[in-house]
């Protein structure tokens, strides 16, 4: 491990550019709170990520058009990728993550500017049907979106992860969020304690 010290106008503009995008996301939170409930409390999902593609991963397209499945579905969104009149995003619950197509003309009037104006890391109530894209990636065409809870804090910016050692020890539930390999660790550790009490 490096023991030089680090340039601490660097650190200083690093923490500036956090506390001005924590301001701006609480500034949002304000307006919302203004316009509506922040924190509304009656979206239930009905599936996880994990089961869709278990049960719809296999599928070819024919078959999920055949079927229209329908699904309520929430969790934290980790990217998103605006194109014009519709939008793909990445949402994760505690067992995996699934992706969003959202089209301005499936929403209500306003909705989807809205959505343009969400952060990463908010999480998002969804409903829709079960599809694949063009690509082959199982996908749910969101009809119904939800803003469930504004995230104030911004997600570390690596796309792999949480990488510094001492961050991920210090801060855990950002290291929860950001690295599955952690989450499954923790997942094996919580099921084997479970056991041994059992056991004992």
């Amino acid at each position: 491990m490096s023991l030089e010290p680090q340039n601490p106008t660097a650190i200083s503009e690093e923490r500036l550019d956090e506390n001005k995008l924590i301001a701006l996301r609480r500034q949002k939170l304000h307006e919302l709170r203004q316009a509506t409930s922040a924190y509304p409390t009656d979206f239930r999902r009905d599936t996880l990520a994990a089961e869709l593609h278990a049960a719809y991963g296999d599928k070819e397209t024919s078959e999920l058009d055949a079927e229209a499945r329908r699904c309520r579905i929430a969790g934290r969104m980790l990217a998103k990728r605006i194109m014009g009149k519709a939008s793909f995003a990445r949402l994760r619950d505690q067992s995996g993550d699934i992706q969003l197509f959202i089209q301005k003309s499936a929403l209500p009037d306003g909705l989807y500017e809205d959505f343009k104006n969400w952060d990463l890391g908010d999480i998002l109530g969804a409903e829709g049907t079960v599809f694949k894209t063009k690509t082959g990636e199982l996908s749910v065409k969101v009809d119904v979106l939800r803003l469930l809870t504004k995230s104030l804090r911004p997600l570390p910016e690596k796309f792999h992860g949480l990488a510094d050692q001492e961050t991920r020890y210090r801060q855990r539930y950002v290291d929860l969020i950001m690295n599955e390999s952690t989450r499954a660790t923790f997942r094996l550790r919580s099921a084997m304690v479970a056991y041994i009490r059992d056991f004992f």
